[in-house]
């Protein structure tokens, strides 16, 4: 068997045999990084981030995002116990802060650690927009998307340098790295990322209802997000017409989700 040969059978065998499961969806999932691995590399990047940047303590602001926060985790457990995953959680040490900042942003790292920046706040606008945000920022943690991603920057690099070590003259290597590098951009990495934020706003808006907060606050809130022109074949994230749409599709879903538990009735 040819060198080339054994490394893409070796690739394979690693990669079949290194899976996880979505517990929103059911699905197999790419899990070559170890998530204990992954939280504790997660915790120490926030705490550098958390050194460096002017954390917002003992406002009105600063309690909204700690208090709509612990609700999306309280719901996420919720969820996750219901369905069979009870235990799902062990690991996560959920951390909520907001940051001065005017960037329009929020994230979640794997391992639920949170931040919102100040500057989307006035996008927001009301705790049920906050919960959209955070809804969608912890539903990508939950998924393990940061994971994911990891698996799949690693398989990249273990296809590119079998081509590397296949193609013998350098002529050929070079066209193979340019082409390669568009190719599994384009092909691989931005529908890859679409994916995730499509599923992200899915789970997002099911575990904001089960926390109490209006699912129809979600498509709302993208309207008010600022749009990009870049086309959505080239953009990491999906079109703002299409998100606003397929949310506004899925709020009879996430209402009828929460009913589940009990919930019936929403804040706005």
């Amino acid at each position: 068997m040819k060198l080339t040969s054994r490394i893409c059978l070796l690739v394979s065998l690693f990669v079949f045999a290194s899976c996880a499961t979505n517990p929103f969806t059911g699905k197999q999932t790419m899990a070559l990084v170890n998530n204990d691995n992954l939280f504790a590399s997660s915790f120490k990047q926030y705490d550098t981030f958390l050194k460096e940047n002017k954390i917002v303590q003992g406002t009105e602001d600063a309690a909204r995002i700690t208090r709509i926060g612990q609700r999306i985790a309280k719901a996420a457990e919720r969820y996750l116990n219901a369905n069979g995953y009870v235990g799902y959680l062990d690991g996560y040490k959920w951390e909520y802060n907001l940051v001065e900042d005017d960037t329009k942003n929020a994230w979640c790292m794997p391992g639920g650690k949170i931040v919102f920046y100040t500057g989307i706040l006035p996008v927001a606008q009301t705790d049920a927009g906050i919960a959209a945000i955070m809804g969608h920022e912890v539903a990508h943690a939950l998924a393990n998307h940061g994971q994911q991603r990891m698996s799949a920057a690693y398989i990249q690099q273990g296809i590119a340098l079998t081509g590397n070590i296949a193609l013998t003259d350098q002529e050929s290597r070079d066209m193979f790295n340019t082409y390669y590098g568009v190719g599994s951009t384009v092909l691989g990495t931005l529908p890859f990322s679409r994916s995730h934020e499509a599923e992200a706003d899915r789970i997002g808006i099911v575990l904001m209802a089960i926390a109490g907060y209006n699912p129809e606050a979600a498509p709302k809130l993208w309207t008010r997000m600022e749009t990009s022109n870049t086309p959505e074949f080239l953009s990491t994230h999906p079109a703002n017409e299409s998100r606003i749409s397929s949310l506004a599709a899925l709020v009879p879903s996430a209402k009828a989700e929460a009913e589940k538990f009990g919930v019936t009735s929403f804040t706005d």
